[in-house]
């Protein structure tokens, strides 16, 4: 994928401002990874009176769909051959968008740390997209880009084969825009319009989606005659999406009309604009609230990394006993740190325990605790492995309550971008489907006496679930035959 961005200059205004305003040096050829291709910034020319950045995108498409393994988006058999046959990685798309908006995500916020006078200057400015999809072809090029400012929008159709001009044109045109504006603004609109004009998008889309679209289109969306049309195709026709967009949209007309902000009309788009708390946030409280209402006081985490778990244990004086276990010395000594076990004191220190073990093997250390967690755990053993650790946790050291935290893969197509087929971290064997690991847990409370009840972490999407999924195993037996039968 191809984009060129072009200014024209003086002695007085060179050119090569540019260079300020992208944050991109004109003498270098920079590389920089995304989540599906490595973006490369270069300068074709760099003078005062010219000068051109450009931005190309590298997807390898093969290699996206091999590490899917046929599951998610391009998974479908009767899309097999589209999969290697096709001209996507060619053509601009919300690929493009998203590593546009990476690439040069100060220009987009029009920050310029260096020359700060310069975002609010006007320029003239050329872009260029050798290839773009346009489903409604060069009329809705013009209708989308010609009330924006731009004093030339040219959609010259691509033959599909200049050989055979019978064959007619393709759904693709050659994109050139010119006009005097903002190079912020310029992005925004590129930003938005690429994916729009394409009809698709890489990724799923959530609701923070419709944040997305109205910070890029602000202060030119609102007043845009086909809003509508914009709107629905960027949340890819999601119909609550999309009226929530208008909606919001109007607000913003009515009070650019007014002459007042927009929260002086609706006083709920303050809360709209709050900070998400973390999963990891969400995730550790859900197993606490867990932990307090099975009445647990002695803990084990195992696997517990760098320790942020326990150091969210301590805080709370019910927990009287906490146990940190983890295979990784170096994850230990991190946790350590962050504990300042050095200088707890020894009131503190005396309820807090770190101990070298794995999880694939029983330990004597661990019997006799109220409850056991394994956050993000069973996703880094193979699956081979896994009855190795049932056992240890269920049929040997047999806590009261064990609780289990795992990614839900449904929800991947959810983040924007992780793209398809691939799971949230290089480390992970794999990533189970609800079902999958209900199916599991479901198993293992057969086989060790346990009853488990599952419960989501996070926003619970009513299409693909919550990020994250819990299973709550509570002990219903004390009788260790079935264990000696597995062991």
């Amino acid at each position: 994928m191809f984009l060129t961005i072009s200014a024209t200059g003086s002695a007085e205004h060179p050119a090569t401002d540019l260079g300020f305003l992208l944050h991109k040096h004109p003498g270098k050829v920079q590389a920089f990874s995304t989540s599906h291709g490595t973006a490369h910034v270069f300068y074709p020319e760099a003078t005062d009176a010219r000068c051109t950045a450009a931005l190309l995108l590298e997807v390898d498409p093969v290699a996206l769909v091999r590490r899917g393994q046929g599951k998610g988006r391009g998974g479908a058999p009767d899309a097999a051959l589209a999969q290697y046959v096709n001209d996507r990685p060619y053509a601009a798309s919300s690929l493009l968008a998203v590593a546009l908006s990476s690439v040069f995500r100060s220009a987009l916020k029009g920050q310029c740390t260096a020359r700060p006078e310069l975002p609010e200057q006007a320029r003239p400015l050329r872009i260029e997209i050798p290839a773009l999809p346009a489903r409604g072809g060069a009329a809705l090029v013009h209708r989308l880009f010609d009330p924006l400012g731009w004093d030339l929008v040219q959609a010259e159709p691509v033959p599909l084969d200049e050989q055979f001009p019978e064959w007619g044109d393709s759904r693709y045109v050659r994109l050139v825009l010119e006009g005097e504006l903002l190079l912020a603004d310029a992005l925004r609109q590129l930003y938005v319009l690429l994916p729009v004009l394409d009809d698709a998008k890489h990724y799923w889309v959530a609701p923070d989606e419709v944040d997305k679209l109205l910070r890029a289109g602000d202060g030119w969306l609102a007043a845009h005659p086909e809003n509508g049309l914009i709107s629905a195709r960027y949340l890819a026709r999601h119909k609550r999406l999309t009226r929530d967009a208008l909606e919001r949209l109007e607000l913003v007309r009515l009070a650019e009309a007014d002459g007042s902000e927009v929260e002086e009309l609706d006083n709920a788009v303050g809360e709209i604009e709050e900070k998400p708390v973390p999963l990891a946030v969400q995730r550790r409280e859900a197993i606490l609230a867990a932990l307090r209402a099975a009445g647990a006081a002695r803990v084990l985490d195992l696997g517990c990394g760098q320790g942020q778990l326990v150091q969210a244990l301590l805080k709370d004086v019910a927990f009287t006993e906490i146990v940190g276990v983890d295979v990784s010395m170096r994850a230990l000594g991190m946790a350590a740190k962050r504990l300042r076990l050095e200088r707890m004191g020894e009131r503190q220190s005396s309820r807090v325990q770190l101990l070298q073990g794995s999880l694939a093997y029983t330990d004597k250390r661990l019997t006799g605790y109220d409850a056991a967690v394994l956050s993000e755990v069973i996703e880094h053993l193979d699956l081979p492995r896994l009855p190795a650790l049932e056992y240890a946790v269920f049929g040997s050291a047999r806590p009261r309550t064990v609780l289990v935290t795992t990614p839900n893969v449904e929800y991947n197509v959810r983040w924007e971008t992780l793209p398809a087929g691939h799971v949230r971290h290089g480390d992970h064997r794999f990533e189970w489907t609800r079902a999958e690991f209900r199916t599991w847990a479901g198993g293992v409370a057969e086989r060790y006496g346990y009853a488990a009840e599952f419960a989501p972490v996070g926003d619970d999407d009513p299409e693909v679930g919550p990020p994250t999924q819990m299973a709550v195993f509570t002990r219903i037996s004390t009788d260790s035959k079935k264990e000696d039968e597995v062991a």
